[in-house]
């Protein structure tokens, strides 16, 4: 299959490499330090079962692209829009575009720039950049799509080895990982520390929990459904990627913007609209945005 990633970081790299190994004509656009790179001598793709350098096309311009049959849109969430626009000429008709972004409305701002369909996916995997054209994978590695395109993807995904799982509520499978990314990646950030390093630190739990309660009432309020003993799932998270740092904490090592304004931030704005208050969500996006300040 002719594939091309959009924003090619640890997310994009992962899932670019693993399906490159598999076959597939894969492109990614990324970073020029990572395209040169990649270039030199190929993807390196590092997990917990094998190390490979994989021989794939990289390009830092968007009209790479053009010939995909399925695009895989990573970038960061305030590049939604910009990224959107400087690919819609380049795009084929018949491509699908698969969202990968964090957050639960990127999908929902990259649309109207596109003739193709949008399709959200949730996704549960814990990676990093270790350095230029050198991705690392920690865990987990499933993705959760709508039906149909599951039926389309499943064999392909399968036989790269990643995990496709159908849903009927991708909007509130969505919620769910944002509310997961709420409880980790501000802490994760603040901190400097892996998931398993706070995990059960003296009062982090309750912080965390408090965070998940305020993002429960903001989802029902909003009226989304979002599945029983959440807690328990975000709990459990630090044990199945105990040395992962969140995204938001590799952002601001790197001296990178963060995407805390769609995750905690959304939250706040939400809650603020539908009336309902957030106090911890509100905390700790205004500490990850002092901290943006001093890099």
């Amino acid at each position: 299959m002719r594939i091309a990633v959009m924003g090619a970081g640890a997310v994009g790299c992962y899932y670019g490499g693993m399906l490159a190994r598999a076959g597939n004509d894969v492109a990614l656009i990324a970073r020029p330090q990572h395209v040169e790179a990649i270039r030199r001598s190929g993807l390196r793709l590092e997990t917990k079962s094998f190390q490979d350098n994989i021989p794939l096309k990289a390009d830092s311009r968007a009209d790479a692209v053009r010939g995909a049959e399925l695009l895989l849109f990573c970038v960061k969430s305030s590049d939604t829009e910009p990224a959107g626009r400087e690919m819609a000429p380049h795009l084929d008709a018949g491509a699908l575009v698969l969202n990968l972004q964090n957050g639960v409305d990127n999908s929902e701002r990259l649309q109207p720039l596109l003739r193709q369909r949008v399709a959200p996916a949730v996704v549960y995997v814990a990676t990093e950049m270790a350095g230029p054209g050198h991705v690392k994978h920690h865990g987990r590695g499933e993705l959760v799509v709508a039906p149909d395109i599951h039926a389309k993807l499943s064999g392909v995904f399968a036989a790269a080895g990643i995990p496709l799982q159908s849903s009927d509520n991708v909007a509130g499978t969505l919620w769910s990982k944002l509310v997961i990314n709420c409880a980790y990646n501000a802490i994760s950030a603040i901190t400097q520390l892996p998931y398993g390093n706070f995990i059960d630190a003296p009062g982090v739990p309750e912080v965390m929990r408090a965070v998940v309660t305020e993002c429960e009432a903001v989802a029902k309020a909003a009226g989304v459904t979002l599945p029983p003993r959440l807690w328990e799932t975000v709990h459990g998270v630090a044990g199945t990627m105990p040395t992962q740092y969140s995204s938001t904490a590799q952002d601001l090592q790197r001296g990178k913007r963060t995407e805390i304004d769609h995750l905690n931030g959304f939250v706040v704005r939400k809650g603020e609209a539908l009336g309902v208050e957030t106090p911890v969500n509100r905390t700790l996006h205004a500490l990850v945005k002092l901290l943006e300040t001093k890099s």
